[in-house]
């Protein structure tokens, strides 16, 4: 058995975190000789991806010994012999001896990866048979890369702390640079693996990456994702400029945030829309007023206002009168146009009927008059059209004027009779009341807007409305007894009559006299000359009648129930004519006869 194989050198050390440069070093001595052994300085190496790694060793062996033959090999089998790494194709292009063969055996492996990651130890063989000895355990190399660790995502404000990381703790003393978006950060590195980002903006988003000052190797990239919410929320309009009733128009919302934000378009408080763009067609009126886009995420939320006039020509134009209520005459009254338009209407006419009265928006009237009720309308208009208001009526009240009594009928009547008097004002309201009275009487007589009068006497009535009262003219109502109208009655009657008789008498006696006189003159001559002319002087102005009795008599019962003055009897009879008398009996009734005797 060799002396390798019966003795084995070992190196514990104790390493603690750079820089603590203290290491221990126990060499056990074999059992055959306590001359020979390997030390190995750094007997646990972690060595950055494709850095270079210095394996650093010392041997020994007994005095007057001769080194033959010095190499490493990797992964010690036990009876198996080892393979010299110089003649690995692995690894002959990357390992450098750099010992000799005394007492140094450190190498360098350049390049490393993760597959280099083994135990290696170190041989030597002498000029003495079974004089070789291997170094066991050997230098274990971990060859570990960086990764970034850090989280997925950090809200804007919150406070981040990134860390370079390795699979093992780099024996050499690492100085630390950090990359953002291939970007050094700082200008000189840090012995801290970590980079700590306070009160993170969203500008601080990006892919970090690390590697170690003097390395060439740079980890992999990780995206920070910085969350925030929406930020410089705006609104634009296409087509800019004015905004006609008709047009269509466009709202885009822009906004910044992470996540993206969900876009809502909002009329005051209604939702209207969502998405980044709201299109109104047509658009109308009723689509003016103030649009918001909200921008919202689960971070937070932000609004966008702008604000749509649309123009419209006049329309919903009306009419209101002021004071409201009920229009006294004399009262002052104010009309009052108003439209809904855009341009605000400034073109306002007023309009009576057909004829205009006015101009402006309000138009008054001062001690209004009946005159002036009626319908009044107002025209409004701007630059895109006009329109009329629906007519509002004035009504104007007034108390009764104009009153009269109309007769309905003759204003004569008989006795027991009654004639309709009728009461007529001019009033608004009309006049609902009315009372009749009859002069000097202080009291009313009646009610009502007709009245029956039974008797006679001067009668006027009163109109009366909520605004006042006022009185008529008054008229003149005459009532006859029954035995009035039947004295007129016979004297109408016999009167006619005797006017008939009396012509009669008078054609027949005047032709009588000139027979006489032509007689008279043919027989004498001898009268004298003014006896003649008497006798012959029918134009006299003397009366031609005298002592006309009138005599009427009835019987003992005199009720005027009784007198039948329609009877159908003749109204005259025994009318006897002579030559100088006329006596006429008017027989009236069975009851009552009139005489009219004439004297001629």
């Amino acid at each position: 058995m060799s002396v390798g194989e019966t003795g084995i050198a070992m190196l514990m050390s104790v390493r603690m975190a750079p820089p603590l440069p203290l290491m221990f070093l126990i060499l056990i001595h074999g059992i055959s000789s306590a001359e020979w052994g390997v030390s190995y300085i750094h007997p646990h190496i972690c060595a950055l991806k494709n850095s270079s790694v210095i394996m650093s060793c010392t041997y020994a062996y007994p005095t007057g010994y001769q080194i033959i033959k010095v190499f490493w090999t990797k992964n010690h089998v036990k009876n198996v012999e080892p393979l010299d790494l110089s003649e690995d194709p692995e690894y002959s292009q990357r390992l450098q001896y750099l010992g000799d063969k005394q007492k140094n055996c450190t190498i360098r492996l350049s390049h490393v990866t993760q597959k280099d990651s083994h135990m290696y130890c170190f041989r030597f063989t002498t000029n003495v048979t079974d004089g070789k000895w291997k170094g066991y355990p050997g230098v274990t190399l971990t060859v570990t890369d960086l990764q970034v660790e850090s989280p997925e995502t950090v809200t804007e404000g919150d406070s981040v702390r990134l860390t370079c990381k390795s699979s093992c703790d780099l024996t050499d003393r690492a100085t630390f640079i950090w990359y953002r978006n291939s970007q050094p950060l700082t200008e000189r590195g840090d012995r801290n693996n970590q980079l700590l980002l306070q009160s993170v903006r969203r500008e601080d988003a990006g892919r970090y990456s690390c590697g170690v000052q003097g390395h060439i190797y740079i980890s992999p990239a990780v995206q920070l994702n910085v969350t925030y919410s929406p930020k410089r929320v705006s609104v634009s309009i296409s087509p800019s400029g004015e905004i006609v009733e008709g047009d269509s128009v466009t709202l885009i919302c822009s906004s910044d945030s992470n996540p993206p934000a969900e876009i809502n378009w909002l009329k005051g408080r209604k939702i209207v829309g969502s998405g980044r763009i709201y299109s109104i067609s047509k658009i109308s009126s009723n689509h003016s007023g103030e649009y918001k886009c909200k921008s919202s995420n689960k971070h937070g939320k932000k609004y966008s206002a702008v604000t749509l006039n649309v123009m419209y020509p006049p329309r919903s134009v009306s009419v209101s009168i002021s004071p409201s209520g009920e229009i006294v005459e004399g009262d002052s009254v104010t009309l009052i146009c108003s439209s809904d338009s855009n341009p605000p209407a400034l073109n306002f006419s007023w309009f009576k009927g057909r004829m205009i009265v006015g101009s402006g928006r309000i138009y008054s009237i001062s001690n209004i008059s009946s005159d002036d009720s009626g319908k009044y309308k107002c025209k409004s208009r701007n630059k895109h059209g006009e329109k009329y208001s629906d007519a509002v009526t004035l009504n104007v009240m007034y108390l009764p004027r104009n009153v009269s009594v109309f007769i309905n009928g003759s204003a004569e009547i008989v006795e027991g009779d009654s004639v309709t008097l009728i009461c007529s004002s001019d009033s608004n309201p009309p006049a609902l009341n009315f009372s009749w009275f009859k002069e000097n009487q202080i009291s009313s007589v009646g009610s009502g807007q007709s009245f029956s009068a039974l008797q006679s006497g001067r009668f006027y009535c009163e109109a009366h409305n909520q605004k006042g009262s006022q009185r008529s003219d008054a008229v003149t109502v005459t009532v006859k007894g029954r035995l009035m109208i039947l004295y007129i009655s016979i004297g109408v009657v016999c009167g006619a009559s005797v006017l008939i008789t009396v012509l009669l008498i008078w054609r027949n006696r005047g032709k009588r006299i000139k027979d006489n006189l032509k007689i008279q003159s043919k027989m004498d001559h001898s009268r004298p000359e003014d006896d003649r002319y008497k006798a012959s002087d029918v134009d006299t102005t003397e009366r031609l009648y005298e002592n006309v009795i009138i005599n009427y008599s009835r019987a003992h019962d005199d009720s005027l129930n009784d007198y039948d003055v329609e009877s159908t009897e003749p109204v005259y009879e025994n009318v006897m004519v002579s030559d100088f008398t006329l006596d006429i009996k008017c027989l009236l009734t069975k009851y009552m006869v009139h005489s009219i005797q004439f004297t001629v």
